[in-house]
């Protein structure tokens, strides 16, 4: 495939996104080339006159199957939301609500330029069956909760999806092993959870720091402070995703200086459920990787990373009172290849690089909010939303042109959505 006569964007050795001109050939699920070509005619060829290429998007922290619970409670704090409302609902979900409310996340992720992302749930397998149709690249996780005392059998569930699907959907899909969060896992469950993830040889995917609530349990519980209890458990010993990271002091951040992995902020859903601003620039300053995410449709209402970004920046600004916090270009980095590298994945996609697999996004920029074109990250990053995207090109493939979905029927997804989530509230 070649597109043609399209602008591009790449980062500098500064970290600065800047734009060029020319052509991206794509060969074997891979970036061959970028510059200027003639090919034969057996090449099927993109114009992109109008067009902007660029990385896909990485959304490094998703709940799919939660599509079906989108706006279901709102207003409420993040613990009430989840003991009271999501989690009655989600212990009723059968595998095929699983499967409809996965491809439905999967139908809106693309069609706003997600082109990787990272899930934690249960019943994996058909969320794994969804992701496959799709196309999308993804990294998925059987979510670990210490519900009861069966520690062998969920730990047994996460090594089975390890071993079921990783390199699945040529090579696009990936796993990890997945403890919840220290207020749902004791420590003999974390630290079991931990050797499972040494003895697989893959990541580890965790909540962190969400809430004031998580850390005073935490510290009643066994008198340590959430980062503490995760430490002494052995989980900064592996490539960890830590999710959201809001609440941190002076020795959190000085244990997290050398984490392998980094944390992937949720502005919107932090924000929505009231958890507070996670200090994104204190966390770059100590050297830490951060990503970024929209956590799951129940809590953000939207898959957007565009509105991530915007909502990223924003907030540093505000809670630092200086504009200059934060930028475009940081922000841009986090939702591409900082994203795909927390997410074990960065040496694959996450950026334009001849070599790396063909994950690309082509954005419309002939619209009334992207004119005139002073300075395209900030343009994308302030003013462009997912619906700005025009073309998705996963592992070399179109998933998406003309904002027409290529692996997903739209139409059949949204009524099957709609019933699923009508007798999932009938099981109440």
């Amino acid at each position: 495939m070649l597109i043609q006569n399209i602008q591009y964007m790449t980062t500098s050795a500064d970290g600065k996104w800047v734009v060029n001109t020319g052509d991206i050939l794509i060969k074997d699920h891979r970036i061959e080339s970028i510059g200027n070509f003639e090919c034969d005619e057996t090449v099927e060829k993109l114009d992109g006159k109008g067009m902007l290429a660029l990385p896909g998007l990485v959304n490094g922290h998703q709940h799919t199957p939660m599509s079906l619970l989108r706006c279901y409670s709102d207003d409420v704090t993040l613990m009430t939301w989840l003991n009271k409302k999501m989690l009655p609902l989600e212990m009723k979900m059968s595998d095929e609500d699983r499967y409809w409310g996965a491809l439905l996340s999967m139908a809106e992720m693309i069609k706003s330029g997600t082109t990787s992302y990272a899930d934690m749930y249960i019943g994996i397998d058909t969320i794994g069956e969804a992701a496959v149709e799709s196309g999308i690249r993804s990294v998925i996780a059987r979510g670990l909760i210490a519900m009861d005392s069966d520690y062998e059998g969920r730990l047994k569930e996460a090594e089975n999806v390890v071993d079921r699907w990783h390199g699945k959907g040529d090579g696009r899909i990936t796993t990890m092993i997945a403890p919840h969060s220290p207020y749902m896992c004791p420590p003999d469950f974390l630290r079991a959870a931990v050797n499972l993830s040494k003895e697989k040889n893959v990541p580890l995917h965790i909540h962190l720091a969400e809430t004031k609530d998580e850390e005073k349990m935490i510290q009643e519980k066994h008198g340590l402070r959430p980062v503490e209890y995760l430490k002494q458990a052995g989980v900064f010993d592996r490539h960890v995703l830590l999710a959201h990271g809001v609440h941190f002091n002076d020795a959190d951040y000085e244990t997290l200086k050398t984490v392998q992995g980094g944390i992937i902020h949720n502005p919107v859903s932090n924000a929505k459920l009231g958890c507070g601003i996670s200090d994104v620039k204190r966390l770059m300053e100590s050297g830490v990787k951060v990503g970024l995410g929209t956590d799951g449709p129940a809590s953000a209402s939207s898959l957007d990373l565009f509105l991530e970004m915007k909502a990223a920046s924003w907030f540093q600004k505000l809670k630092y009172e200086d504009a200059a916090v934060l930028s475009a270009h940081d922000v841009l980095s986090m939702a591409t290849q900082n994203g795909a590298d927390i997410l074990g994945i960065g040496d694959e996609v996450g950026s334009l690089t001849v070599g790396k697999k063909a994950d690309i996004l082509l954005m419309d920029m002939n619209k009334l909010h992207l004119t005139p074109s002073h300075e395209h990250a900030n343009l994308l990053v302030y003013s462009a939303t997912g619906q700005d995207v025009d073309t998705v090109i996963i592992d070399g493939k179109i998933v998406m042109r003309g904002r027409e979905l290529k692996t997903i029927d739209e139409e059949k997804v949204i009524a099957n959505a709609k019933e699923r989530t009508k007798e999932l509230l009938a099981r109440l």
